[in-house]
């Protein structure tokens, strides 16, 4: 059957151009030495990196130069045309799901997922193959994955969860990525593992509108932390749901980029996406 995401190994290849980019930008490098680093011809390259990207890659290696002379992200045009990249259409996803979250109680963490079965699987979605996992409560993990398996993934939800029942599931993956990134108006429940203010600072997270960034200083203040921005970061970082509990929305001062747990080039994309489906310019 084929996929309605947009293809895996074009994801790659395009996120390592974009990384490569955002790393030699100095040295200005040619179109044919970034083709030769993806493993693709310089036409081939071009076309499909603008028909992926919504703009061709010198055009791209100009606005990270000029980002690197001082614009703000933010104010630069998009960089990642959702439209022909992913292949969705209507309004912003999250404006459709509704996402309920809650932790685990002490004793629940205690008794290391006895008598819970994990479902967990892989699936594509619009920003590239996701581990994803659940329990009868709701989804309990979202992790975007570069490589052929989620050994690294799943090693830390048994970890997490040594005496749960973990059963290979991708049909049921599949099921959680559709409605998550889908067309339907759905409920989405979460199930998370992790300290007070952790849960916290990803409940607040939940609450900021389609597509709205904010710093790591401002979400301490609203968390009532005025001295907590590097907690708050730690918290962010430690998020287990990708996409859903929106970290990618979390910029550092001044409204640089900063890091993302997933990758940088992928915090971009999804950020562009989300600006193009809201109408944010």
């Amino acid at each position: 059957m084929a996929n309605s995401f947009l293809d895996t190994r074009e994801f790659a290849r395009m996120t390592r151009a974009i990384e490569f980019i955002e790393r030699e930008y100095q040295r200005q490098p040619k179109l044919a030495e970034i083709a030769r680093f993806v493993g693709l011809s310089e036409f081939h390259f071009n076309r499909l990196f603008r028909r992926w990207a919504g703009l061709t890659p010198k055009q791209y290696l100009a606005e990270v130069t000029n980002r690197a002379a001082g614009s703000a992200l933010r104010s630069e045009p998009s960089v990642m045309d959702a439209a022909h990249s992913v292949g969705l259409s209507g309004g912003g996803r999250l404006h459709d799901l509704t996402v309920t979250l809650e932790a685990m109680t002490p004793g629940e963490i205690r008794a290391g997922g006895a008598g819970v079965t994990i479902r967990h699987g892989i699936a594509d979605t619009p920003f590239g193959s996701a581990f994803v996992a659940d329990t009868p409560r709701g989804l309990c993990r979202l992790a975007f994955v570069d490589g052929p398996g989620d050994g690294k993934d799943l090693k830390q939800l048994r970890d997490l969860w040594p005496k749960a029942q973990f059963v290979r599931d991708d049909a049921r993956a599949k099921t959680l990525v559709d409605t998550i990134w889908g067309h339907k108006t759905a409920t989405l429940p979460l199930a998370v593992c992790g300290t007070n203010f952790q849960v916290q600072v990803w409940r607040a997270l939940l609450e900021l509108d389609p597509a709205e960034t904010v710093s790591y200083s401002a979400l301490a203040r609203m968390l009532g932390q005025p001295n907590g921005a590097r907690a708050v970061g730690n918290a962010v970082g430690a998020n287990p749901i990708a996409w859903v509990i929106p970290c990618h929305r979390v910029l550092r001062a001044g409204g640089q980029l900063g890091g993302y747990r997933w990758g940088v080039a992928r915090k971009q994309m999804i950020r562009r996406w989300e600006e193009r489906r809201t109408g944010v310019s």
